[in-house]
């Protein structure tokens, strides 16, 4: 498993993976970028790059991500959730078939292992709150506010 920092208005973001794919994204208060880029991990750290310069809303390197099939399955749900749209925990539920696991559903979602690609950061809560998220509220706000930059404007 190969490594490598890059910086992002968000903080530091780590990239692990190989030949096999991505298979963790996580977000640092801290650190140093990296010098050099392994191979493996160059696709993601354009695309990323290209993302956080508003230039991509979609990203097609391989993922890898390592989890129980339920989790699975819950982040595969929500790379079905469009840019710049979120759907809410007990919507994502339903979608599974279970509305009764809206708990094990936002469990799941927050072990998600591939930050912004496997995009847990579009899920709030039923009331449209923004509800719980490991890289801070303020991260999710940013990130949602980055995917839908179109205001509502005033006609006075």
């Amino acid at each position: 498993m190969e490594t490598a920092f890059i910086n992002s208005p968000l903080g530091i973001t780590k990239i692990e993976g190989d030949e096999n794919g991505i298979a963790v994204i996580s977000v640092l208060s801290e650190g140093e970028p990296s010098k050099k880029i392994p191979q493996a991990l160059q696709e993601a750290v354009s695309q990323l790059q290209d993302y956080f310069e508003g230039k991509r809303t979609e990203f097609t390197f391989k993922l890898n991500p390592k989890g129980t099939e339920f989790q699975q399955k819950v982040w595969q749900e929500l790379l079905t959730i469009p840019f710049g749209k979120t759907t809410s925990y007990l919507d994502l539920s339903k979608k599974l078939g279970d509305v009764k696991a809206i708990r094990a559903v936002a469990s799941a979602n927050g072990k998600n292992p591939l930050w912004i690609v496997v995009p847990c950061h579009r899920v709030i809560g039923s009331d449209g709150s923004l509800t719980g998220y490991a890289g801070g509220l303020w991260r999710k706000k940013w990130l949602l506010d980055h995917e839908n930059p179109l205001k509502q404007q005033s006609l006075f």
